[in-house]
């Protein structure tokens, strides 16, 4: 019979040095992005419909074609090529990541020379420049980058990114600057020019 009085020693606490503690939080920080990321793409994947049959039955054929076009994924994950609750579940995952991980780190204060909207995902240049810009920082803060991964990404990929986003001509050009009076104002585009019918 064991032991059970209150009386009897515990186990010994675990302890973790600080130098340690430091690499345990990190490889704890990737692995809930790479799950995120997971989940994200099995977001896409679940959210696809299955192509009909152009005759209302399927035979070998339809069906391999189907398997191959499924094993090699969607045709584009670049956001402004998906539509319905492909596109909400992309911005979703995409409004994650600009409000608790670009923001915090790379959002500096907002003023007139280097503008930014609250609303940034009602303006579509915004959206596909962040999209992008987030599809480039999973390739390149994961361990098969290597470590000079996040510097490739800061120089090739968020400087450049925010340069545009945030240029006083871009697409945050005519939301006001101010937190007391905050504005937003979606810029129109140009019109597509109307083919002329020769009379």
């Amino acid at each position: 019979m064991s032991d059970t009085s209150p009386t009897a020693p515990g186990p010994e606490p675990f302890r973790v040095s600080d130098e340690n503690l430091d690499d345990l939080a990190s490889t704890l920080a990737k692995t809930i992005a790479e799950v995120r990321r997971h989940g994200v793409i099995l977001d896409r994947l679940g959210s696809e419909p299955d192509p009909p049959a152009a005759d209302g039955q399927t035979d070998g054929a339809t069906e391999a074609g189907a398997a191959g076009q499924k094993a090699e994924g969607p045709a584009s994950v670049f956001i402004v090529a998906l539509g319905g609750e492909a596109y909400a579940v992309e911005l979703a995952a995409l409004s994650n990541w600009v409000n608790h991980l670009l923001l915090p780190v790379y959002g500096r204060e907002i003023s007139t020379t280097r503008p930014w909207c609250a609303q940034w995902y009602e303006h579509p240049e915004a959206v596909a420049r962040l999209h992008a810009l987030w599809l480039a920082w999973q390739q390149l803060t994961d361990t098969e980058a290597g470590l000079a991964g996040p510097s490739t990404w800061h120089r090739d990929h968020l400087d450049q990114a925010l340069v545009h986003l945030r240029a006083p001509d871009g697409p945050f050009a005519a939301c006001t600057t101010s937190p007391t009076r905050p504005n937003h104002r979606v810029l129109s585009t140009p019109a597509p020019e109307q083919a002329e019918v020769a009379a």
